[in-house]
């Protein structure tokens, strides 16, 4: 991978992380566009997305800054609460991280699965849109939020390791469809990725999988600024317009992106 492919590969990434279209998905798609052989690792995902990761950090800092506050009264408060949903919604990708990982790693590489997927979180857009009226309404949850509701959007998370299947989409969807407000979810949906992918990036530093990637680190370096650059550009605008706008407008575009990729891969 040459720093100019993982330049636009960095912008892409950054301009749809915040987008329930998968930006992994995209990730693969660009790359099979550019001629980019896929490495046989994560360490460029997983960069990137810890690059899109620290800025959602600037921007919803004085938010993380409120919930350290109140997490180190040591008392079961508001913030508290809201954090240990946040632990609980980690769990099931947790799982996933510990025993699935060389398995996800080979969904990279087929576009097949990404078409798929894509079509999936289509149709999960889709029905998230129609489905949540009424639950939505009747939460009167602390926070928003049940831990229930939590660990479902959780197990939404840990299936949306699969490219194509929208993390946000998928998370945002499992929430609106359990009954939590969208404009709770779509701030729970960012915060909750936080640890997991620096999570990642930190065990892959530490354990040498940085260093063993095929990946030079030029290129790793500058698909982290462009991704982090364009995410600090892309993160209020796209989250604004996800609390907002219908889902089934991002569905139509997933489903149409994903028929393409079935009908070219």
């Amino acid at each position: 991978m040459s720093w100019l492919e993982a330049l636009i590969l960095g912008l892409v990434q950054g301009l749809t992380e915040f987008l329930p279209v998968s930006s992994s998905g995209h990730l693969t798609i660009g790359r099979e566009l550019l001629g980019v052989e896929a490495s046989g690792d994560l360490v460029f995902e997983v960069t990137v997305h810890a690059a899109t990761v620290l800025s959602t950090i600037v921007v919803f800092r004085k938010e993380i800054w409120k919930l350290l506050r109140g997490l180190f009264k040591f008392k079961m408060n508001d913030e508290t609460d809201y954090v240990l949903k946040i632990v609980v919604s980690m769990i099931p990708v947790f799982v996933v991280g510990m025993f699935f990982k060389d398995y996800v790693e080979n969904l990279f590489a087929s576009m097949m699965v990404v078409g798929l997927a894509l079509i999936v979180t289509a149709m999960l857009l889709f029905f998230s849109d129609f489905a949540s009226k009424k639950a939505q309404a009747e939460n009167k949850a602390r926070n928003g939020i049940k831990y229930w509701q939590a660990f479902a959007v959780g197990i939404g998370q840990a299936l949306a390791v699969i490219p194509g299947l929208s993390r946000s989409g998928t998370t945002i969807s499992t929430g609106l469809i359990c009954g939590v407000k969208r404009e709770v979810m779509a701030q729970f949906s960012f915060l909750m990725v936080l640890v997991p992918i620096l999570g990642e990036a930190f065990l892959d530093l530490v354990g040498g999988d940085m260093a063993a990637s095929s990946i030079g680190l030029l290129p790793l370096a500058v698909g982290f600024m462009a991704a982090f650059i364009s995410g600090l550009f892309a993160c209020k605008v796209m989250i604004a317009l996800v609390r907002k706008a219908r889902l089934s407008w991002f569905a139509l575009y997933c489903a149409i992106v994903g028929i393409l990729v079935l009908i070219f891969a």
